[in-house]
C-alpha cells in the first residue's frame, strides 16, 4: 500500500497533532476517486497493519457528511479514529478525507479482514468448500468459497452495512474531549461515539454509495422492459435483505391475488350479480334479495369461505418461501442478540454475562415494568381517542342531517360533508401525533437491538394502523349490519385510496426530483468523484418500507376480511400491485438516497402482523355469512331466535378455526431441505465451539 496515507498509524484516542494531516497534493486524490466503483490506491488513505488487507483497489463503500463549521483538526481525528485498530478503539476501516482536510466529507472504505471479522459477528452463513452453506468463521474462513474476493463472497449491501456496523459499534475507551470542540464537548468512557459526534453536531449524515454500473443494471432488469418477474437475488445484492424480502412478498402476494380475483369476476358476472354490485356502489336503492334466495349458496357465501381459506394457504405458502430465501441469502443464523448494543440504547456500564464485553447494561425486568405501567396505558388512550373521534364523527352526521332536514337550503347542503372533513382532519393529525409519542415510547422503554427497537416502533404503529383503517369498516358490518353500505365504503376506499396512493407516492416525488431536485444535481463525466458523491446526498433520505408495508398490509385486510361483500377487490388490487411493484422500484432506485439495510431472517413482525390478520378474517367472515341474504331468510322461515342464531356462528367458527388450524399443519413453515440445512449449520457451530474450546483448554 502506498505510504502517502499516513493517517492511519496513531491512535483512536490521540490527540489532535499536526503530523497527522494529510498532503495537499489534490490531484492525485481525485485521480485516485476517478472510477465508479474499485478506486485506485492513492494519497489520502489510512494505512491497515494487516498484510492480507492490502490492495491495489479501494471499493469506497460510505461518505460521512461532517457538519460545516467543523474544523480541520476534528476531521483528522475522526479520521485517525475510523482506521485505528479496534484494540486502540477504532473501527479498524479504511478513511479519505475527500479533496483536504477542510472539506465536508470523508470517504470510508473497509479492509478484508474487517468485512470477514464482522460477517462472523453478525452470523451470516457463506458457501463452504463442499458447496453446503456454514455460518461462517473467521478462524475456518480458508475453507470458505470466495473468502479472498469481498466482491464475491459478500454483497454490496452486505460490505456497507458492516461499515455502518462498525462505525455505530465505536466506544469512547475514557473519558476525552475532541479535537477542535469546545470542552464542554465530552465523550464519557462506553459513550457511543457516533451518537454523540452526531449530536454535537459533527456528523450531519452517513449514507451508502450507489455503484451506477450495477444501479443501471438492476434498473434495467427490474423494470425498465416488459418482464413480469423479479431479479430478486440482484435486488438483494444491491439493497439488501430487508428490502428483497420486501419485494419478494409484494410479488408472491400479487400473483397469489390471481385466484380470488378470477373468482371474483365469475361470481360478479356469471352469477348475475354484477348489474346488483354496480347499483349498491353507485348508491341505487335497489336490492335483489329475491333473486340471491333462489339459490342456496351465494357468491357472498363461497366469497367468504374461500377468503378464509385462501388467507391461511397464502401466509403458509409465503413462510415457505421466506424460509427458503433465508438460506439462500444466509440469513438462518442472525446473531444479534450477541453484538454491541444499538447507539442509542444506555444503562449502567457493566460485564454482559454472555458475551464477556464491557457495555451498558439494563435490566429486562425494567423494560418490562415501562411497557406495562407507561407504553400500554398510553397507546390505549390514543386508541379511545380514536374511537372518540368515531362517535363524534356519528354524531356530527346525525346533527348535520337533521338540519339540513329542517332547513333544506342550499346553505345546509354542504354542511353534510363537514363532519367527514372534520373526521379525517383528525384522524390524520392524531396518527401524526401518535408517531412522534411512539417514538418517544420506544425509545423510553430502552431496547438493546436495533432489531427489537424497529420491532417494538412497528407494534405499536401497528396496531394504531389497523385500528385507525378498519374500525369504521367493523363499525358498519358488525354494529350497523348494513351490507350496501360496507360494500359501497370497501369500493370507495380501494379506489379512492389506490390513486392517492399512487400520486403521493410516486408522481409527485417524481415531479419534485424531475423539474427541482435534478437540475442542481446535474454532473459530467469530469467532475471530481467528490462532487458526484455530495450528489448523492442531496437526495432525501429513504423513508424506509414501514408504510409499504403498512398498505400491503391493510389492502390484505381489505381482502381477506371484507372481499365477500364485494367480490371485485382481488381484481383491483391485483391492478395496483402490478403497477406498485415497478413505481417502488423505480423509486427506490432514483428518487432516495440509498438506504442501510441489516441482514433480517424474514419480514419480522409484518408476517405476524399479517397471519393475525389471517385469523381475524376467520371471525368476519362468519359474522358476515350471517348477513348473507339466503341464511336470513333462513332465520325468518325457522324462526330462530337471536340466541340459537349466535350459537351457531360461534359453531361455525370454531370449525372454521379447527380447519384452518389442520391446513397450517399439514403445509409445514420450511421444506424438509432447508430445516436439515439449518439444523445441520446448528450442529456444526456446536462442533466448531467444542474443538475451540478443546484447544483452548489444551
Amino acid at each position: 500500500m502506498s505510504k502517502a496515507g499516513g493517517d492511519g498509524g496513531e491512535g483512536a484516542g490521540g490527540s489532535s497533532s499536526e503530523k497527522a494531516q494529510p498532503p495537499e497534493d489534490k490531484a492525485p486524490e481525485r485521480k485516485a476517486q476517478g472510477k465508479a466503483g474499485a478506486t485506485t490506491i492513492g494519497p489520502g488513505w489510512t494505512k491497515v497493519s494487516c498484510p492480507c488487507c492490502m490492495s491495489e483497489q479501494i471499493e469506497p463503500l460510505v461518505v460521512v457528511k461532517l457538519g460545516q463549521k467543523v474544523r480541520p483538526e476534528t476531521k483528522r481525528w475522526l479520521i485517525r479514529l475510523i482506521g485505528a485498530p479496534q484494540k486502540d478503539g477504532g473501527a479498524a476501516l479504511l478513511a479519505h478525507p475527500g479533496e483536504d482536510a477542510t472539506g465536508d466529507i470523508i470517504v470510508v472504505a473497509a479492509p478484508c479482514c474487517a468485512l470477514l471479522r464482522a460477517t462472523e459477528e453478525l452470523g451470516l452463513c457463506k458457501p463452504y468448500h463442499n458447496g453446503d452453506i456454514a455460518a461462517f468463521s473467521y478462524n475456518d474462513r480458508d475453507n470458505f468459497k470466495n473468502s479472498d474476493n469481498m466482491e464475491m463472497f459478500l454483497t454490496l449491501a452486505e460490505r456497507q452495512y458492516i461499515v455502518k456496523y462498525e462505525l455505530d459499534a465505536l466506544r469512547a475507551q475514557r473519558d476525552q474531549r475532541i479535537p477542535g470542540l469546545p470542552d464542554s464537548y465530552l465523550l464519557k468512557s462506553r459513550d457511543s461515539i457516533w451518537q454523540k459526534l452526531g449530536s454535537f453536531g459533527v456528523i450531519v449524515d452517513t449514507f451508502p454509495l450507489h455503484n451506477p454500473s450495477k444501479l443501471k443494471s438492476l434498473c434495467k432488469a427490474w423494470y425498465s422492459g416488459n418482464q413480469l418477474s423479479q431479479p430478486l437475488d440482484s435486488v438483494n445484492e444491491y439493497f439488501g435483505t430487508s428490502v428483497g424480502f420486501y419485494f419478494s412478498f409484494l410479488d408472491f402476494y400479487t400473483w397469489s391475488l390471481l385466484p380470488p380475483a378470477i373468482l371474483g369476476l365469475s361470481l360478479m358476472f356469471y352469477s348475475g350479480e354484477a348489474q346488483k354490485e354496480m347499483e349498491s356502489v353507485s348508491g341505487s336503492q335497489a336490492t335483489t334479495v329475491d333473486d340471491e334466495s333462489q339459490s342456496m349458496f351465494s357468491g357472498h357465501m363461497v366469497q367468504a369461505v374461500f377468503s378464509m381459506i385462501w388467507s391461511t394457504v397464502f401466509m403458509e405458502l409465503w413462510k415457505r418461501r421466506s424460509s427458503t430465501l433465508s438460506c439462500r441469502w444466509g440469513t438462518l443464523n442472525l446473531t444479534e442478540r450477541f453484538s454491541e448494543p444499538r447507539p442509542g440504547f444506555h444503562g449502567e456500564l457493566g460485564v454482559n454475562p454472555v458475551t464477556g464485553r464491557m457495555e451498558p447494561l439494563f435490566p429486562g425486568w425494567q423494560r418490562d415494568l415501562r411497557m406495562a405501567l407507561v407504553s400500554v396505558p398510553l397507546v390505549g388512550l390514543f386508541h379511545g381517542l380514536v374511537v372518540l373521534g368515531m362517535v363524534c364523527f356519528y354524531w356530527g352526521e346525525t346533527q348535520v342531517k337533521q338540519i339540513h332536514k329542517e332547513w333544506n337550503s342550499l346553505v345546509s347542503q354542504p354542511l353534510l360533508y363537514l363532519p367527514s372533513m372534520i373526521h379525517i382532519v383528525y384522524t390524520n393529525m392524531l396518527a401524526t401525533v401518535y408517531r412522534t409519542v411512539a417514538q418517544s415510547l420506544t425509545e423510553y422503554e430502552n431496547h438493546r437491538e436495533e432489531s427489537a427497537f424497529e420491532n417494538h416502533l412497528t407494534a405499536k404503529v401497528l396496531v394504531f394502523t389497523f385500528f385507525n383503517n378498519f374500525a369504521v369498516l367493523f363499525h358498519i358490518a358488525f354494529f350497523k349490519q348494513d351490507v350496501p353500505l360496507l360494500r359501497k365504503r370497501l369500493a370507495s376506499l380501494l379506489i379512492v385510496s389506490q390513486l392517492v396512493n399512487q400520486l403521493t407516492e410516486v408522481v409527485v416525488p417524481y415531479l419534485v426530483d424531475r423539474f427541482l431536485s435534478a437540475p442542481l444535481r446535474a454532473e459530467t463525466e469530469d467532475d471530481p468523484q467528490e462532487d458526484k458523491f455530495r450528489n448523492q446526498g442531496s437526495l432525501p433520505a429513504f423513508p424506509g418500507l414501514f408504510a409499504e408495508y403498512i398498505e400491503l398490509l391493510v389492502q390484505f385486510g381489505y381482502l381477506s376480511l371484507f372481499s365477500c361483500v364485494y367480490p371485485l377487490t382481488a381484481v383491483l388490487l391485483l391492478i395496483n400491485n402490478i403497477t406498485e411493484i415497478r413505481t417502488d422500484a423505480y423509486k427506490i432506485c432514483n428518487l432516495f438516497r440509498k438506504p442501510f439495510c441489516p441482514p433480517v431472517a424474514n419480514m419480522g413482525v409484518w408476517q405476524l402482523a399479517f397471519e393475525v390478520l389471517s385469523f381475524v378474517s376467520v371471525v368476519s367472515n362468519c359474522w358476515l355469512l350471517l348477513l348473507s341474504p339466503q341464511l336470513q331468510e333462513v332465520y325468518q322461515e325457522s324462526k330462530m331466535s337471536s340466541v340459537n342464531i349466535l350459537v351457531l356462528a360461534v359453531l361455525v367458527e370454531h370449525v372454521l378455526i379447527v380447519v384452518k388450524v389442520i391446513l397450517a399443519f399439514l403445509i409445514p413453515d420450511e421444506p424438509d431441505w432447508v430445516r436439515i440445512k439449518r439444523e445441520r449449520i446448528e450442529y456444526t457451530s456446536m462442533q466448531a465451539l467444542k474443538h475451540q474450546i478443546l484447544r483452548f483448554h489444551s
